[in-house]
């Protein structure tokens, strides 16, 4: 009967487990507070809950002469935190580089089929017809803003990396126009390339990532030499593209007078829609047309859900070693206060508010180790930068972005590992015989 009983009380403290975890995980921050508004004025009002204050209070007293095991629990959490936000700054960062270099109010033109520009060739005949659409914006001499774009990759020596070693880059062919569908693009050094001429305006994020990127210098691309003569900024992935006259990239790497794609800057972002259905409407072109807002989303969906994927699965690992020693602490710590606890049991005090002590002191603990983990994580890594693939063959420059939003969920984290590392340990100080615990002691 004894083992009936020990098995049953398992099977419900692992049912109140799932449970919990899930909801801790679903429920937004609002509900999250309002439960926790509710569990203090039930501390506040009713004798369980103030019997509840009560020992907590002499447990947190007593943390001082158990700082090593409770600074176990502590630097355990701080670690899983800190990894994990820093694991999903990263996939923040990247996402949030790719994501912002688009908006609505302009459209990306593909050759049909193409999921990026890599893999797309748009005909001169093609490009001609895109740009004479009535829903592109006009400058004042009333040209279409629009700017056929040639794409392709080169490989420079990367900057910090072995001798020989080298990375891809993203070269693109424009003509003057790009700047003008590009606002945000400025040059903070030098100036741009002269049309026909071999000459380069450098992203900083290339700049950073390349050697031999500095305005004045000459690098050999498609075996034909090349002089940087400006650095440009723009605040999302271009950063890490070089910039050639279109025509000149054109003729180094052979692609005639193709293009991989038209930016077009519409008349306004509620225009894409008729800008779309001009072109399907159109028998002579095979193409797709995006807003820029949702192509450089798409492009950044895989690369941040593996990253995101990466620092979930890292931190669970963490994480079970994480409630391994939250579990060892809590049972030590218990185990410790055994004529404590019987003997306010022995003198009125019910087994929940017991439960809710230990729970609330493990739950103070995976607290401190949470803000610490993700405190170090903001110091060390938000503005960090690297760089990865993008699209599968260049290297994208970005910063690591350690958001409020990351900040909370490493904290829910940090009590979820808590909750699991105190609950068992309650449950056993609530359930302990009051006469073998007096013994024990």
């Amino acid at each position: 009967m004894n083992r009936l009983k020990s098995f049953l009380r398992a099977a419900g403290l692992v049912a109140v487990l799932v449970v919990a975890l899930a909801a801790w995980i679903a429920l937004p921050w609002q509900a999250l507070l309002a439960l926790a508004v509710a569990f203090a004025l039930w501390m506040l009002l009713t004798r369980s809950g103030r019997q509840a204050a009560s020992v907590t209070r002499v447990g947190v007293s007593t943390l001082a002469q158990r700082l090593g095991s409770s600074s176990v629990v502590v630097v355990g959490i701080a670690g899983v935190v800190g990894v994990l936000v820093a694991l999903l700054a990263m996939s923040e960062g990247y996402r949030h580089t790719v994501s912002s270099s688009g908006d609505e109010s302009t459209a990306i033109v593909l050759r049909g089929g193409s999921s990026a520009e890599l893999m797309s060739v748009l005909a001169r005949e093609a490009i001609t017809t895109i740009e004479r659409a009535p829903e592109i914006a006009r400058d004042a001499d009333d040209l279409p803003l629009a700017s056929p774009e040639l794409v392709v990759a080169a490989n420079l020596p990367i900057r910090g990396g072995a001798e020989g070693e080298d990375g891809s880059v993203q070269l693109r062919g424009v003509g003057p126009m790009a700047w003008a569908v590009r606002p945000n693009v400025a040059l903070v050094e030098g100036r741009r390339f002269e049309p026909g001429k071999r000459e380069l305006v450098v992203g900083k994020g290339a700049r950073r990532q390349f050697l031999g990127l500095d305005p004045g210098t000459e690098v050999r691309l498609g075996n034909q030499p090349w002089t940087v003569v400006g650095v440009f900024e723009s605040g999302d992935s271009m950063e890490s593209e070089m910039w050639a006259d279109a025509e000149v990239v054109a003729t180094t790497y052979r692609r005639g007078s193709s293009r991989a794609s038209v930016f077009a800057r519409l008349s306004s972002p509620s225009a894409f829609k008729a800008f779309k259905a001009t072109l399907d409407a159109d028998p002579r072109l095979q193409v797709e047309a995006q807003t820029t807002l949702d192509y450089f989303k798409g492009q950044s969906e895989g690369v941040s859900k593996v990253l995101r994927i990466i620092g979930i699965v890292v931190g669970s690992i963490m994480a079970i070693g994480a409630i391994f020693g939250a579990l060892n602490t809590m049972f030590a710590s218990v185990a410790s206060r055994a004529r404590e606890i019987a003997t306010l049991r022995a003198i009125g005090f019910r087994g929940a508010p017991v439960v809710v002590a230990v729970m609330l002191e493990t739950m103070l603990l995976a607290a401190l180790g949470g803000a610490v983990g993700g405190l170090l994580a903001w110091l060390v890594f938000n503005g960090y930068t690297a760089s990865t693939l993008a699209g599968g063959v260049a290297q994208l420059t970005f910063e690591f972005r350690v958001t409020p939003g990351l900040l909370w969920q490493g904290l829910k984290w940090a009590l979820a590992i808590g909750f699991v590392g105190g609950l068992f340990p309650a449950v056993r100080a609530a359930t302990m015989p009051v006469t073998d615990a007096l013994r024990a002691a």
